[in-house]
């Protein structure tokens, strides 16, 4: 009870669970028998898990069981065995594809890994690998896309029934031999099942490195031709354009020309120069009218000795000087605008001194300019001066009164005073309460408060008391100069009195 199966990477063999799973096992049996999976892709290959196979659509969505060619359309899929329960623990166990609703159809997979036991209840496990697990190996490190379809092909290309136990069943036509593969079977899209990958194969080393050196240079042409900087990735430089470097500063374009003129006509001299400072960068272009020109010139001139420089002659790969026009991307230039001078020089002609001004400044903006100037000046001058007015004006009053603050500022710190015990009483009050509610009664806490009360009523006599004394001590002061002054002036107005008199 078994089944060879001819892959593209080699050849598997399947024994089956007859008796634990007899309708799968006879459904993979004759189809095996009918060639219905002769060229069938291995379309969905997800490394370490399962390589499936069965569709001869090679989508994932096809495939029929054997019983719709015996009793029809209705009979497309067959209903699933439960019992007895087999479990995917091993590598290269056999299961039925569950195709929804517990219903199979030709879809089957083999496992890549052990311990796929949650996989258990979901397909039927009819059978498991005995040969070809150096088989499994290659198609489990296939590489594939991200939809786990195998870059290049692996199909079954023929089935070999080794043992069957069941008898055909009345209506099944078995084929004399395997029929030919469908054009739609082998277009998959990819890379063929028989097509050589490794190009390298025959090839000694220098053509391996030739061949390397020529896909790196077609694939550099071709980042240049994404970006825009060459118009194709096929272009070629220009065969009548010498490149001439290690110059001398000092030689000119008419120079070379002159010099490499004797070869031919010639269409273009150009030193590359700097942009800024136009120094010669010491390297040049020579476009010649004919290629033989070119050529003689190169021969002939390379090596040669000019303005006491060995030039070297090249032809050039250059392709900037190309006419092209072509849509894609190009190289943005970004426009320098020409930057207004912020500051001018006034008076070149003067040597001794130099001033800067505004460029954009008239003589009568600098006119009003000043005139604000001096207007703020004066202003601040006046400001300044009625400042030290005030601040006199100020010093006088607080020394005339000074003696009325004085008190005022006293009975503000006594109604302050007397406002901070009533506040201090109630914060008092409540901070008691809090503590009397828990560990006192209410005839205690009465006691308290009354006491408390007692004791701040005393503190607000005696400070009451010492308040009026101070005040008392500061009237009989000032009524004692107040007598003190008038006596002074009785004494000054009868003396004036009695000097009149004489």
């Amino acid at each position: 009870m078994s089944v060879l199966l001819e892959t593209t990477v080699g050849d598997i063999v399947i024994d089956l669970f007859t008796e634990e799973r007899p309708r799968a096992c006879l459904n993979f049996l004759k189809l095996c028998k009918i060639k219905y999976y002769n060229y069938c892709l291995f379309h969905s290959v997800q490394r370490n898990f399962t390589a499936q196979t069965g569709d001869p659509t090679g989508t994932g969505k096809g495939g029929d069981s054997v019983f719709r060619s015996l009793y029809g359309d209705q009979a497309r899929l067959f209903e699933a065995e439960t019992k007895p329960r087999l479990k995917h623990t091993r590598r290269g166990t056999v299961s039925m594809v569950n195709n929804g609703d517990n219903m199979h159809g030709s879809q089957f997979f083999i496992t890549l890994a052990d311990g796929l036991t949650y996989l258990d209840g979901v397909h039927t496990v009819f059978g498991e690998v005995s040969e070809g697990f150096d088989i499994l190996k290659k198609i489990n490190e296939t590489i594939c896309d991200d939809a786990y379809r195998p870059y290049q092909d692996i199909r079954i290309s023929h089935t070999v029934i080794l043992d069957d136990p069941f008898d055909d069943p009345s209506g099944l036509e078995v084929p004399d031999r395997s029929p030919e593969p469908t054009k739609e079977q082998l277009e998959s899209g990819r890379i063929g099942a028989d097509e050589k990958v490794d190009d390298t194969e025959g090839k000694t080393m220098e053509e391996i490195d030739e061949m390397i050196a020529n896909k790196e240079q077609k694939a550099g042409a071709q980042i240049l031709e994404m970006i825009g900087d060459i118009p194709d990735a096929d272009v070629k430089p220009p065969e009548n354009v010498l490149f001439v470097c290690k110059l001398n500063p000092v030689t000119t374009d008419e120079d070379l020309e002159i010099i490499f003129s004797r070869f031919g006509t010639i269409t273009s001299c150009e030193i590359v120069r700097d942009q800024k400072s136009g120094e010669s960068l010491q390297y040049a272009f020579i476009e010649f009218e004919k290629e033989e020109d070119c050529e003689r010139a190169y021969f002939k001139m390379d090596n040669v000795l000019i303005d006491d420089r060995r030039i070297h002659v090249d032809f050039s790969q250059s392709v900037a000087h190309l006419n092209w026009n072509k849509q894609g991307a190009k190289p943005i230039i970004s426009e320098k605008k020409e930057e207004k001078q912020k500051y001018a020089v006034k008076n070149t002609t003067r040597k001794d001194s130099y001033d800067l001004v505004y460029e954009n400044s008239s003589g009568d903006e600098r006119k009003t300019r000043n005139d604000k100037d001096s207007h703020k000046r004066h202003k601040h001058h006046r400001s300044s001066s009625s400042s030290d007015d005030d601040k006199r004006k100020r010093k006088h009053k607080v020394s005339d009164n000074n003696s009325s603050t004085r008190k005022r500022k006293e009975r503000r710190e006594y109604h302050s005073s007397d406002e901070e015990y009533k506040k201090k009483d109630k914060r008092e009050d409540k901070k008691y309460k809090r503590k009397d509610r828990r560990e006192y009664s209410s005839d205690e806490e009465d006691r308290r408060r009354n006491k408390r009360t007692e004791q701040y009523s005393d503190e607000r006599r005696t400070k009451e008391r010492k308040r009026k004394e101070s005040y008392s001590s500061d009237d009989d002061k000032n009524s004692k100069k107040r007598h003190h002054s008038s006596k002074s002036e009785k004494y000054s107005s009868s003396k004036e009195r009695r000097h009149e008199r004489h």
